[in-house]
């Protein structure tokens, strides 16, 4: 994927990652091209304890600063937003067990949504439907992971200057669908992450409520740059192509379990 049209964009959209990154990371440990973004009180949470390449290491060298940043952890999570590195780092990644996934960088193109309906909501609204949609997607994962999936939510609050949880409700009242808004008006750069509807409420047009509050309050934030991160080929992406996102280049996700 050629990326040059739109490089400007890309940079700013990395600029915010690794940022959002540092600032909701327990602490971190920093090498020559990268750095590991560590969350002790949510060890068993691989996507808040990982490796970000936001520089350019030394492809050969990046395996060993890789375990020597993560040592105390069982697990290695390398994420690349730069594709030109991640096409140098790939062959010393794979030769060193590592397993390779594509996440496309979407940015919304379309316009703004007339009609929103969710609302803002706090963590203990959320608890409950996330661990559930969490027990469904992992029915094997011991309770303590789905513990640290779930409370995981209360890192993200450090992470930008002002940070949403939004979640549109059923007729009884409760969460159907939610999604994480990460908002930096200084910038002018918005992401909208972890948009999940509960098993019982699929269909019923309850993320699409969310996906458009969350469009309307970046706009009125004044962010006109709203971007969110989908699995290359999986189906959520032709969704957000239907609402108006368009692919602007990826991040490469490498796993060793």
């Amino acid at each position: 994927m050629s990326t040059e049209p739109n490089e400007p964009e890309l940079r700013r959209i990395r600029a915010f990652l690794s940022a959002f990154t540092r600032r909701q990371s327990e602490r971190t440990v920093d090498f020559p091209g990268g750095f590991a973004a560590l969350n002790d009180t949510y060890a068993l949470s691989h996507g808040d304890n990982h490796v970000l390449v936001d520089g350019s290491p030394d492809p050969e060298a990046l395996p060993a600063l890789v375990d020597a940043a993560m040592a105390h952890l069982a697990h290695r999570t390398v994420y690349i937003p730069d594709e030109r590195v991640a096409a140098a780092c790939a062959g010393p990644l794979v030769r060193a067990g590592y397993t390779r996934q594509t996440v496309v960088v979407m940015s919304h193109r379309g316009p703004v949504p007339e009609l929103g309906g969710a609302r803002e909501v706090g963590l203990p609204d959320l608890r409950g439907p996330v661990t559930d949609s969490w027990r469904r997607l992992l029915p094997d994962a011991p309770d303590a992971v789905l513990h640290d999936l779930t409370e995981r939510r209360t890192a993200r609050l450090r992470g930008a200057d002002d940070v949403r949880f939004l979640a549109s409700h059923d007729e009884f009242g409760q969460v159907a669908s939610w999604a994480d808004l990460y908002l930096d008006p200084a910038a002018g750069i918005a992401q909208i992450e972890d948009l999940v509807t509960g098993e019982p409420h699929l269909g019923q047009g309850h993320a699409g409520v969310v996906l458009d509050t969350a469009l309307r309050t970046a706009a009125a934030a004044g962010c006109p740059t709203v971007f969110l991160l989908a699995l290359a080929d999986d189906w959520p992406r032709r969704w957000y192509e239907r609402r108006g996102f368009v692919a602007l280049g990826e991040v490469h996700c490498f796993e060793r379990l």
